[in-house]
């Protein structure tokens, strides 16, 4: 059975750093594209930062660009997704996704057959 699992959402305040983990079971991600996508209430699902991990090719949305930064452990089959100098516009419900597929949008949530449960992120004061 292919699954994700994710870890590592909080409460934390302005400024502060959290990371979270995203464990891989039933499959290797080494042949599979990560892409990190959020979701805050009353909003769509964006994507953040995607990680081709054939190629190690690597990319960040606008808006965490500086401040995020993926990485992988092939020796845990987990995925990263260091999150630094956080803000209150970041507070969201954080998911990873897998997918086979290499080419196409890689901010398209329908282009994931793989998905975690979803980590909750609130930057609060």
């Amino acid at each position: 059975q292919l699954q994700l699992v994710e870890s590592g959402g909080g409460l934390v305040q302005p400024g502060g750093s959290l990371r979270l983990s995203c464990a891989a079971s039933g499959f290797s991600l080494d042949a599979y594209a990560i892409g990190w996508f959020r979701q805050a209430p009353g909003k769509e699902r964006e994507g953040v930062s995607y990680v081709n991990n054939r190629s190690g090719w690597t990319h960040y949305a606008d808006s965490v660009k500086g401040r995020f930064t993926a990485s992988r452990d092939n020796t845990k089959n987990t995925v990263y997704l260091q999150m630094n100098i956080l803000e209150p516009e970041d507070t969201a419900v954080y998911y990873c996704a897998a997918r086979g597929r290499l080419v196409g949008n890689i901010y398209d949530p329908g282009s994931y057959p793989y998905w975690g449960q979803g980590t909750r992120v609130t930057v609060s004061s």
